[in-house]
């Protein structure tokens, strides 16, 4: 007979795993069950499967949104789950997602729960989605859980879309107006410093200015591009320790204009996760762990914990959210007045449709501010480098007329 290995949890709901000898998948996880273990994966050794990754399976948002929006219908419409999954892999185009979707659909067959069976890929079903699935299965409400999954994703992805076009926009036209003025200190300056210098006249300040960056970029054009890739890697390298992240996301919510950005974002997330987590029944303290984890922003982090501790210790959420000062006062108002009322998920939501707004809002003024400033960096730059170009010549001409 083959071996398989499986994990769950016995009665006393530890985890439990191991190996043993059965017949088939189906045979083990009964006998599991007359042991009152509840089986979690259940595999077969040495067909194991591969866990595909968001950096090399690629498996898009959007995708996920799409499924969880398919599943929901299918569940509504009173299809078998593992058929769900049979029908949702066999149409997914997304080869590393249907590869995870197959894996998840034998786990499942082997007799484990779809939250089991998806906890074994969390790198493309994190914490927050198991533990929703989990609360879905254990109320009997599954379709409704996988339609709030699929609004939750959908609105995720809508959010991430406002921040890129917030970004890309200005780093690009900052990005070309660099090119443009190194462009003309390397090909173009010096032209005229061979023309200056043949005609032996004196030149202004502004334009000896221009020719001696125009010498250094001759010379040391490579240190942009050592520049360029010293502050990727540092800023990388710095991101990979707990301190180091804290205090570059801090600086990021300080920032002008854009750290006002970013604190929006981030309250709408944060007020997203744990709103549509409490709607599904997963308890407030587990809610704020996973959505801690899910900030994607280590002050933010740092914050609900405290925030969990605090509530363990017998404290309403309110307070902890005003004392780290992370959250605006109208938020922790209303969290503190939904949680007087018993309607903080509710509550909650209003909160996150109110910031995403507000992100939109900041998102076009943020953008209709840089425009004009950028345009006006660019022109001071390259009519600058223009104007003193031509400076000696109309010293001459005018010397000339005279």
């Amino acid at each position: 007979m083959p071996v398989f290995t499986f994990s769950g949890k016995d009665a006393n709901g530890e985890k439990i795993s191991g190996e043993r000898m059965a017949p088939n998948k189906q045979a083990l996880a009964q006998a599991l069950r007359r042991e009152r273990i509840t089986p979690g994966a259940i595999r077969e050794k040495g067909k194991e499967f591969s866990m595909p990754t968001f950096g090399s399976g690629k498996v898009a948002v959007k995708d996920i949104a799409v499924f969880f929006r398919q599943f929901s219908v299918m569940i509504d419409a009173g299809l078998p789950l593992v058929q769900c999954l049979e029908i949702l892999a066999a149409n997914q185009e997304n080869q590393s997602f249907q590869k995870t979707l197959v894996g998840v659909r034998t786990t499942v067959e082997g007799g484990a729960t779809l939250a089991n069976a998806m906890r074994q890929y969390p790198a493309t079903f994190d914490d927050l989605t198991t533990n929703m699935i989990e609360a879905g299965e254990t109320g009997g409400i599954l379709d409704i859980i996988l339609q709030r999954l699929a609004t939750y994703v959908e609105k995720a992805v809508r959010l991430r879309s406002a921040v890129k076009s917030a970004l890309i926009y200005p780093v690009a036209v900052v990005s070309m107006a660099g090119l443009i003025v190194g462009a003309l200190l390397k090909w173009v300056v010096p032209i005229f410093s061979n023309l200056f210098a043949g005609l032996g006249v004196a030149l202004p300040l502004p334009t000896r200015i221009v020719m001696g960056l125009s010498s250094f970029v001759q010379t040391f054009w490579w240190l942009f591009f050592v520049g360029i890739f010293g502050l990727y890697f540092g800023v990388k390298q710095m991101r990979k320790h707990p301190r180091g992240r804290y205090y570059f996301d801090r600086g990021l919510l300080y920032l002008p204009v854009l750290g006002g950005l970013l604190r929006k974002i981030a309250v709408g997330r944060f007020t997203r996760t744990l709103g549509t987590l409490i709607t599904s029944g997963v308890p407030i303290l587990e809610g704020l762990t996973i959505t801690a984890k899910t900030s994607g922003n280590a002050v933010l982090e740092e914050a609900l914990m405290k925030v969990r501790k605090a509530i363990e210790e017998g404290r309403t959420i309110v307070d902890p959210l005003r004392e780290c000062g992370v959250f605006p006062s109208m938020v922790t108002q209303m969290i503190g007045v939904g949680e007087a009322t018993g309607a903080m998920d509710s509550m909650l939501q209003k909160i996150a449709d109110f910031y995403e707004e507000e992100v939109d809002a900041a998102t076009k003024d943020m953008l209709a501010m840089l425009e004009p400033m950028i345009i006006a960096m660019l022109g001071v730059s390259v009519g600058g480098i223009v104007i003193s170009l031509y400076m000696p010549l109309f010293a001459m001409i005018a010397k000339l007329a005279g």
